[in-house]
């Protein structure tokens, strides 16, 4: 019997827990919040490491991130220039075509060309990174000039090459998936600079040295005045454009090794590579020579990069470039703020809660 009750009220109380009637809650919608977007600091970069004013953190003897920074943007620089100079120079492109009977336009659009090249490398976010150097000439200036120690120039130096080699690649690449860009690039040398041979061989070291001595000269005058520090990634272009149509006929203005080295090769035209390594970095020494004496009026840099100044040394972070953190001189306030800061944030998360 107790069982049979037992039974019942289990039954009856199923039977309710089934058949109750539904009940319709009010939904409620929480008012949507945009938080304004704050730069936090990023402490794991320590403040004091400043590698491109050539004082980095005794902890902190490599900058990886500088370095492959400087290899991406040396290779768009290479498929961006030596594309441009394919399509002007190749026979059988309607540029060439249409150029041939001006050689000094075809050449003096050439160095245009490869020269904003240089500008759209340094506008990408690899380029505001690593200062965009782009080349191992202005590298071994920068560092001749105390504004970057040995091992980062190493480190930059073997990136550029490495960048150089990709972005070659990357050209020489194109032409196995499209047969007539083979044969375009092939009748061009990929590119490659190579010195004029119905006279000697001096000339072209002497051009390379020269063009490479004012492109240094120029590139540090900019640099050096705030006023024209946001004509420097640009100045490539004008600057080639002008000495390209008076020199290039020597030995190609290449002015970087790098440059030389990857389409020579894909090329395998190498006699005259050792031009390209020498005149460029004679070069580069002799006008950091003429800038310690004022020979060109003062010019006094901060930090070795020719691209998004104010970092006073720092590697910016690749999320966003253009943070920029206090001077070191400021930096016990500036941290004192940042933890407030912090603070306020952490209190109002819990409070939220």
């Amino acid at each position: 019997m107790a069982e049979h009750q037992d039974g019942t009220e289990n039954s009856d109380r199923h039977h309710r827990h089934f058949h109750m009637p539904h009940m319709h809650l009010p939904h409620f919608h929480l008012p949507h919040v945009r938080l304004p977007h704050i730069h936090w600091p990023h402490f794991h970069i320590h403040f004091h490491d400043r590698p491109l004013s050539g004082e980095p953190h005794p902890e902190r003897p490599f900058h990886w991130r500088l370095y492959w920074c400087e290899a991406l943007a040396t290779a768009v620089l290479m498929v961006v220039g030596l594309v441009c100079v394919i399509m002007l120079t190749a026979p059988g492109t309607f540029p060439a075509r249409l150029l041939a009977p001006y050689p000094n336009i075809q050449t003096a659009l050439c160095g245009l060309c490869f020269g904003m090249a240089g500008t759209a490398a340094a506008m990408t976010p690899f380029g505001k990174i690593s200062g965009a150097h782009l080349n191992p000439s202005v590298t071994l200036a920068f560092m001749l000039s105390k504004k970057i120690v040995w091992i980062d120039a190493l480190g930059y130096a073997i990136a550029q090459i490495l960048g150089a080699l990709a972005g070659t690649a990357a050209v020489y690449a194109m032409g196995l998936v499209f047969a007539p860009w083979h044969m375009l690039s092939r009748e061009v040398h990929y590119g490659a600079t190579i010195p004029y041979t119905s006279i000697s061989v001096w000339y072209a070291l002497g051009s390379e040295a020269l063009v490479t001595g004012l492109l240094i000269i120029t590139l540090y005058w900019l640099a050096a005045h705030p006023r024209y520090k946001a004509v420097t990634p640009w100045i490539g272009g004008i600057f080639f454009l002008v000495m390209n149509p008076l020199t290039a006929w020597l030995s190609g203005n290449s002015v970087n090794f790098a440059r030389s080295l990857g389409p020579a090769l894909f090329d395998g035209t190498w006699t005259s590579l050792w031009i390209y390594l020498v005149g460029p970095f004679a070069g580069s020494s002799l006008a950091v020579l003429a800038i310690r004496f004022d020979l060109f009026g003062k010019i006094h840099l901060l930090e070795a990069r020719l691209v998004n100044f104010g970092h006073h040394g720092r590697v910016p972070h690749l999320d966003d470039p253009h943070f920029k953190h206090a001077a070191p001189e400021h930096y016990e306030a500036y941290r004192a703020h940042l933890e407030e800061l912090a603070k306020a944030k952490a209190s109002a998360t819990q409070a939220g809660e």
